[in-house]
């Protein structure tokens, strides 16, 4: 066996954890929980009264921040990070890249031999990182430098723990110096404001005229990988990719099914247990864990928040785990397909919208007798139906195109699952009055010392890419790696539009008067009904007979990422996000363009490194092989005075022969790169350059069978999935 690969497995089998194992004893979760977090608690005991009250109008009512308050929050802030160890703090924030940024300052400030501790408002407020070298797809000028980085008031701010001290972390917003957002928070946060604004007017109908703002709640469940981190450096695709670009089927994969739910390994476990303790502090309320169906795959799931604070707690999970496994010896893998032939990974976006009213997609015991919720979820199908595109190019990129639809995730196709009870609930609607639901019962088991079980009123439906599950909608085909805020912006401003249709109608229809409500909600729900229900399908979505059937239906099926994202600048979609204030036109075709160079880049990226893999350890592994082949059939010959069996000889010359073709094939692909027109680069690496680096790993995945073992240069799938 190769040396690298030897070492890697020689280092697993002695693996032992280098920390001393956590004292769960003397502080339990709960009193951990939110601890390095500037809470309400925190702010409640630390802020005058007057200060807080006016922050928490800002946090949970909506209102104007009070630019006068925030000499008092920083002091506040500064003192309480302090007294934690802190020394520097950091406005965190999400630019275009997709992943969390950060600028330390110190807060000491030097004197006549001295330094004072300082943090004012003025600080806190903002700050003034380089926007130079963050992605802006033509808005900046590389030499147009200035951009800053605004405090989001509703994130509370977390005390991030390093071995060597302890920095004061802020959630900002990041804009240009021209005002246009530069990052994933701030559409969040306008999206955000224009979902409540259209839900307000329904609320306004039914005669709640004091609720609370509607905010959007979230809870995304995140997929991932863990191996070895000596098989992770022993690979250069998953260093450089995240994703293997070789590697032949191992004999057993996924097909036992024994690993879904199966017993966490101890190493993973304990991995898993310090990355929920070290979650706890930052108060990201991570609820469950599992095996997932592939073998070293996992989830952990948060439980729901406001859209904003789950995006940016979905960042630290993503940062924590990828932390956190470092010192257990492993790597978090969180690309969407990071092992071909198994299950790859999403992160299902859990999406809700309530204020204090309670939950405004809770249908109740009879939803038949609950018009409120009818509303609020028939605006849901109309803006599915209409604006399906937005919801796929909202998930699109290089990772998510080798998962979806490949019977491990939703297809590219957007429908919704509605469930026996809702579907039945809604074709009464289209037809007339409403008058039964179905219920959901006890389950009978069979087994007299097991309790009744309560029934849910449908069965779940794991192929649908936005499936109704009880109180929310999921979003299925979210990846892994990926921001949720992408999607979260888009459902929030689809909704609102419709929220705003409806609620038109219904004004329309009622003239103000209370009295025609019922009436109008009739007649406005019959007919978005009618027109939308083309959407919804609650059976197999993988069926070749869904697809034909999506097709009639007029469902768009935009198979890749270079088919979705050109919805982002259709006239029709810039309208509506310029109509609800969430991104006006630069903004959006500044992300068209970052999202197309994006895709650019990571294919650029993956054939590069598949043709050095190629050129440089397989084919000479495979040359080897030839050489060992070939000395044994001359020593056969001298020794017996005849030809021996060359079969196998020939065979993996012929492959040589192949590998060589297809590596020249590659390279030239990739000498094409260079066209000016970024939706003409896209399509050529999306039609040239990706079935190149599929011929290559065809014919190297076959090498891969046959090459002796002890030659082969890259830990295989089996090493890597199984040994632990």
């Amino acid at each position: 066996m190769s040396t690298a690969r030897q070492d890697a497995i020689t280092a697993v089998n002695m693996y032992k954890s280098n920390g001393a194992a956590l004292d769960f004893h003397a502080t339990p979760s709960g009193a951990l929980f939110a601890s390095n977090v500037f809470s309400d608690k925190v702010m409640r005991e630390r802020l005058p009264k007057s200060v807080y009250q006016a922050l928490t109008r800002t946090i949970r009512m909506g209102e104007a921040l009070d630019s006068t308050v925030a000499d008092a929050v920083a002091s506040a802030m500064k003192d309480w990070a302090i007294e934690r160890g802190a020394t520097h703090y950091a406005h965190v924030f999400y630019p275009l890249t997709g992943l969390t940024a950060e600028k330390h300052d110190s807060f000491l400030t030097p004197g006549e031999g001295s330094a004072l501790s300082e943090f004012s408002g003025k600080e806190l407020i903002q700050g003034e990182p380089d926007a130079s070298s963050f992605p802006s797809g033509g808005i900046r000028a590389t030499f147009e430098a200035r951009g800053y980085t605004a405090w989001d008031p509703t994130s509370a701010a977390y005390i991030l723990e390093n071995p060597n001290g302890t920095t004061l972390c802020i959630p900002t917003a990041f804009c240009s110096w021209t005002g246009e957002a530069l990052d994933k928070k701030t559409p969040v946060l306008r999206s955000m404001q224009a979902l409540n604004k259209q839900a307000q007017r329904i609320l306004k109908l039914f005669g709640h005229t004091n609720a609370t703002p509607v905010t959007a709640s979230a809870g995304p469940e995140q997929e991932y990988f863990l191996i070895d981190r000596n098989f992770f450096f022993s690979r250069p695709d998953l260093v450089t990719c995240g994703r293997t670009l070789f590697g032949a089927k191992p004999p057993k994969g996924q097909e036992f099914e024994d690993h879904y739910f199966g017993a966490i390994p101890e190493r993973v476990l304990a991995c898993m247990l310090e990355s929920e303790r070290e979650l706890y502090k930052l108060g990201v309320p991570v609820k469950t864990r599992h095996n997932e169906v592939a073998p070293a795959q996992y989830e952990v799931a948060p439980m729901y928040e406001n859209a904003n604070v789950a995006t940016d707690h979905q960042q630290l999970i993503m940062l924590t785990m990828k932390r956190v496994a470092e010192k257990y010896g492993m790597a978090c893998l969180l690309h969407e397909k990071p092992f071909a032939g198994i299950n790859g990974s999403g992160k299902h976006v859990n999406w809700s919208m309530g204020c204090s009213l309670g939950n405004l997609l809770a249908p109740g015991d009879n939803p038949h007798e609950n018009a409120q919720f009818l509303v609020f979820c028939a605006a849901v199908i109309r803006a599915v139906h209409l604006h399906s595109d937005l919801l796929r190019l909202s998930v699109a990129h290089s990772g998510n195109d080798h998962r979806l639809g490949a019977n491990e995730a939703p297809p590219a196709i957007i429908s919704i699952f509605l469930g026996d009870q809702l579907t039945d609930v809604f074709e009464q609607l289209e037809k007339g009055a409403v008058t039964s639901s179905k219920h959901a019962g006890t389950m009978t088991i069979g087994v007299d010392t097991l309790p009744p079980l309560p029934k849910h009123a449908g069965d779940r439906n794991r192929t649908s890419p936005f499936a109704f599950t009880g109180n929310r909608f999921e979003f299925r085909a979210v990846g892994s790696g990926q921001s949720i805020a992408g999607p979260l912006v888009v459902l929030n401003t689809i909704v609102a539009e419709s929220l705003d249709y409806i609620a038109t109608a219904l004004e329309k229809e009622t003239g103000g008067d209370p009295s025609k409500l019922n009436a109008a909600i009739q007649k406005v729900l019959q007919s978005v009904i009618s027109e939308h229900k083309a959407v919804l399908f609650n059976g197999d979505n993988y069926s070749q007979e869904w697809h034909d059937e999506a097709e009639k239906r007029g469902l768009p099926n935009l198979r890749n990422t270079v088919e979705a994202l050109p919805a982002l600048i259709a006239p029709k979609n810039i309208a509506m996000f310029e109509k609800y204030g969430v991104l006006n036109s630069r903004e959006i075709h500044s992300r068209y363009e970052i999202y197309m160079e994006r895709f650019c880049k990571d294919i650029n990226t993956e054939a590069l490194a598949a043709l050095s893999i190629a050129k440089t350890m397989i084919l000479p592994a495979a040359y080897r092989y030839q050489g060992e082949l070939a000395t044994t059939a001359n020593a056969l010959k001298a020794a017996l005075g005849s030809d021996s069996d060359l079969t196998s000889l020939k065979t993996v010359t012929g492959l040589i022969g192949e590998l060589e073709k297809t590596i020249a094939a590659l390279d030239a692909e990739i000498e094409k790169n260079g066209i000016e027109d970024i939706a003409a680069e896209a399509k050529h690496f999306q039609e040239g350059v990706i079935p190149a680096m599929g011929a290559v790993r065809a014919v190297a995945d076959k090498l891969e069978a046959i090459v002796a073992d002890d030659l082969w240069p890259l830990p295989s799938y089996r090493e890597m999935l199984f040994i632990k």
